[in-house]
């Protein structure tokens, strides 16, 4: 229920639809949760507009699409030249990307300048696109007529692990060596320092912008739960085999194969079970391996499955093993865990962020023979005792369900809001040590 007086927010999320995954599905969900809260307004792209309607929001006065097509669309098809194939070369796609954002934000400038100037809206909060790279130039345009400009969640930048040098060729990531050169991209410096407050969804990203000129930082993780989707769930005490589950692309960086090596003699013996669900050009190197080591009858393929229905596949799931190398925000995980499965990730980037030692497993980064070992052993340890997975399990759902539920998260955006506007002292939102 909004308050008496709710803030009139004018909300940019560039990618926001209800029926996709990933980050349009979290700029959906992000601005779903505030719309409860205060008065909202949704600017996003037209490609989400069909989608959009279909929940019964009212186009022009609840939400606007921008048709920024004119150079979205070419600049689209020109990234997925570049990138060498799907499901790879992110930083490119994010790279050519720019170029259409500055267009979709000039466009809804001009579209509501006259009812910013006029006070109609108290602030402007962009939540997407969460990439550092991608300069606002509302935050020099909000900063001229006085409304507070917010920023966030932002989240990606993560360095390729050092102990994988191949990694990122793997991943076709030519563009990495030249990343930083986004700091030259015009209202990148405007962007750092006009913009009234700036929320990161990760460590890395608190400690790269600790070091520029705003200090006005605070962390919200960049991912939710929607309890509609992720309901409590009632566990059941494990016993063997042991199930084990891995949600994610099959790409390189995501390291199944590193998981189907670390747990091959339990899977081998029957004391655990795989269950691996996704696609993407890494999944036949990962059918062969299976084949290879002979454990076809332990492992099961499953294809990418509608966000709707994945819940029921982490509540069937004991374990969750993600042992991704380079991970930014982790949703997965936090789903995973707001269903009980008890999650063993390695301890880089965003999911081990999420994860306690009454709450799940951190396997320290290293190289590949020391993650296989490590995995292993943690795996080994759930094998001998059974029952030791039942209160991490527990723990897991509570904390996730007491903290990172969308409506949880949008009481911290609302305090931050409560500051820009006079209502309230500066809160302190900082990242877990």
């Amino acid at each position: 229920m909004k308050t008496q007086n709710p803030t009139r927010v004018l909300l940019l999320v560039e990618q926001a639809n209800p029926a996709w995954q990933s980050v349009p599905l979290v700029g959906w969900s992000h601005y779903e949760a505030l719309a409860k809260q205060t008065k909202a307004h949704l600017v996003t792209h037209i490609r989400n507009r069909d989608d959009i309607l279909k929940t019964g929001l009212k186009e022009g006065s609840e939400f606007t699409a921008i048709d920024s097509e004119a150079i979205a669309k070419p600049v689209w098809k020109f990234g997925t030249l570049l990138r060498g194939g799907a499901g790879k070369g992110w930083t490119t796609l994010q790279a050519v990307g720019a170029i259409s954002y500055y267009y979709f934000e000039y466009l809804a400038w001009k579209q509501f300048k006259a009812k910013l100037i006029a006070k109609e809206f108290d602030l402007v909060h962009r939540i997407t696109p969460v990439s550092p790279t991608i300069p606002s130039p509302m935050a020099k345009w909000c900063h001229s007529i006085g409304i507070p400009f917010v920023l966030g969640p932002l989240n990606g930048g993560l360095p390729w692990p050092k102990e994988f040098p191949s990694l990122a060729t793997q991943e076709r990531e030519w563009l990495v060596p030249f990343r930083n050169l986004y700091r030259k991209l015009p209202y990148q410096r405007s962007t750092q320092k006009l913009t009234s407050a700036v929320i990161v969804g990760s460590r890395d990203q608190w400690d790269d912008w600790q070091k520029g000129p705003n200090q006005n930082l605070f962390y919200i993780p960049e991912n939710g739960i929607d309890p509609g989707r992720f309901a409590n769930p009632v566990r059941k005490v494990a016993t063997k085999p042991i199930k084990i589950l891995f949600v994610g692309r099959m790409v390189p960086y995501k390291a199944g194969d590193i998981l189907i090596e670390a747990i091959q003699q339990p899977l081998r013996v029957g004391d655990v079970t795989l269950t691996m669900v996704g696609d993407g050009p890494h999944r036949p190197t990962l059918e062969k391996l299976v084949a290879d080591l002979s454990l076809t009858q332990a492992v099961t393929f499953v294809d990418s499955v509608p966000h709707t229905e994945i819940a029921s596949y982490f509540q069937d799931s004991d374990l969750f093993g993600f042992p991704s190398l380079r991970e930014f925000g982790g949703a997965v995980v936090i789903e995973a865990m707001a269903q009980g499965s008890v999650p063993i990730v390695v301890d880089y980037g965003g999911p081990p962020e999420f994860v306690t030692p009454q709450t799940g497993v951190k396997i320290p980064l290293g190289n590949r023979d020391s993650i296989v070992a490590a995995l292993r052993a943690a795996v080994q340890r759930f094998v001998d005792n059974p029952s030791s997975l039942e209160p991490m399990s527990q723990a897991a759902q509570a904390d996730m369900q007491a903290r990172l539920t969308w409506d949880a998260k949008v009481k911290l955006d609302l305090a931050i809001y409560d500051w820009l506007l006079g209502r309230g002292d500066k809160p302190s939102f900082t990242p877990p040590p």
